[in-house]
């Protein structure tokens, strides 16, 4: 019975294959699938357009082969991470190529993340976190009196600049 049947089925896809599919065509899948590599799809899209592609390959194939080119087919970062895994049948191939695709997207994503500190306002005591354009002036250790005079092209630099003083905004240091 199961001879009968399958003779049916291989029957049934050459008579459909012929009529819409023609030579040309089928041989074009064909070579698009020995050629298909993963690229820019994610490991899901890989693996659908993989077995589209799998139905026009004429040659017999066993599963072994069939794992393996979909595994030499991925994306080099994730056949990095599968390979070792030593995975002999397909679908828990695709599923641990999936898995492993988003675990490495979110391990991207934590790093790309900045390191906030000082809680969750992301700023220490209440205070703004945004420094002043220049650091304020100290008064010299010598007098109180005596007020801080910055060297003279500090003075015309900051002028072609627009820079202001920090306390009034004028264009003074």
């Amino acid at each position: 019975m199961e001879v009968e049947l399958l003779l049916l089925w291989e029957l049934f896809k050459e008579k459909f294959y012929t009529k819409y599919f023609p030579d040309s065509v089928r041989y074009d899948k064909e070579i698009e699938f020995l050629q298909l590599v993963q690229g820019n799809m994610s490991v899901a899209e890989y693996a659908d357009r993989f077995k589209h592609l799998l139905r026009f390959y004429t040659m017999t194939m066993d599963e072994e082969w069939h794992y393996r080119k979909f595994e030499n087919g991925l994306r080099g970062d994730i056949k990095l991470l599968v390979k070792g895994l030593r995975i002999k049948e397909f679908p828990t191939l695709v599923e641990m190529g999936r898995v492993m695709e988003k675990t490495k997207k979110e391990a991207e994503g934590q790093q790309s993340q900045p390191v906030r500190s000082g809680g969750p306002s992301g700023s220490r005591g209440g205070f703004s976190s945004k420094r002043a354009p220049y650091p304020r002036p100290s008064p010299s250790s010598g007098s109180k009196g005596s007020s801080f005079q910055p060297p003279v092209h500090l003075v015309q630099s900051s002028h072609s600049r627009g820079l202001r003083c920090y306390n009034c905004g004028g264009p003074h240091l």
